[in-house]
């Protein structure tokens, strides 16, 4: 009595793993770091420019030299040669008061889309979701016409008020809240809670680590933006640090790449050390929020 060897089915089965993985096993991964590594260094170039010749003379501007003196003198140079106090104040202002509407408004909205019943929710939804899907340039012209017929041309106001609603701030956060046990709601009302103070009690507290995400993304969103402050400023007074930047970089006798990176640098500064910090609860929150 004979019995069938099991090897031709054991090749069988591994010939096409080892048509999958081919002569060199791994090389996917290899390419995937390398193709990484890449785009990391494209993208790191020009602030390690930035860097170098912020913190060196002005004659090492366009050429490397590794015993070159560091020098700190591009800083107060630029902070001195623009009114970059006023640029911050008015930076400031207008992210902590769009920040400040936009989770307030956020807060409201998501937790009646997440909790309330009432007729038209999901239509209204959809409508939130829709308008994350507007660019806010296709807005440029009516919002500025908008802001001319109120009298708000030129000031902090007229940059923030298009931006007090968030349509994404409302949607990170009733993704949030429905994972919320509603348990909770029912202990609260026991204990005669109201419904403001449920969400102030409850909801807030367990989605501190999604506000400060959102946090992170709306004041990075504003400190950045540049074409409609462009378009409804015209003066110190009311220019944020991006518009007062492209003026400085922009001057009528010759260009010092030194001085203006180095004004570069402190404005992004706060940006950067604020993603540091909080690069983890930045990260956790999109992922509890169902965002890869």
């Amino acid at each position: 009595m004979t019995f069938a060897t099991p090897t031709s089915a054991t090749a069988a089965v591994s010939a096409p793993v080892s048509a999958t993985t081919g002569a060199w096993p791994g090389l996917d991964r290899v390419l995937i770091s390398v193709g990484a590594w890449m785009l990391g260094l494209i993208w790191i170039a020009p602030l390690l420019y930035a860097a170098w010749t912020a913190f060196h003379p002005a004659a090492y501007e366009t050429r490397f030299d590794l015993l070159a003196p560091l020098s700190l003198e591009n800083f107060p140079l630029a902070w001195k040669q623009a009114p970059f106090a006023r640029y911050f104040l008015n930076t400031v202002i207008l992210v902590t008061s769009i920040l400040s509407v936009q989770l307030v408004v956020g807060t409201l909205a998501a937790f009646a889309f997440a909790r309330l019943r009432f007729a038209g929710r999901n239509l209204l939804f959809g409508l939130v979701l829709v308008q994350m899907m507007v660019m806010p340039d296709i807005l440029l012209v009516e919002n500025y016409r908008t802001m001319r017929m109120l009298g708000l041309v030129d000031t902090i106001a007229a940059i923030g008020l298009p931006y007090m609603a968030s349509g994404f701030g409302i949607f990170l956060l009733r993704q949030t809240f429905m994972t919320i046990p509603r348990e909770l709601d029912e202990a609260a009302r026991l204990e005669g809670v109201s419904l403001l103070g449920l969400i102030w009690r409850v909801y807030v507290p367990l989605a501190k680590p999604t506000y400060l995400a959102f946090g992170l993304v709306s004041v990075s969103a504003h400190w950045n933006d540049f074409i409609w402050p462009l378009i409804v400023t015209n003066s110190v007074s009311s220019r944020p640090l991006t518009v007062g930047l492209s003026i400085f970089a922009a001057p009528d006798s010759g260009v010092q790449w030194s001085v203006i990176n180095a004004a570069t640098l402190m404005t992004s500064a706060p940006l950067l050390i604020g993603f540091l910090l909080f690069q983890r609860q930045f990260v956790q929150s999109f992922m509890r929020a169902g965002i890869k």
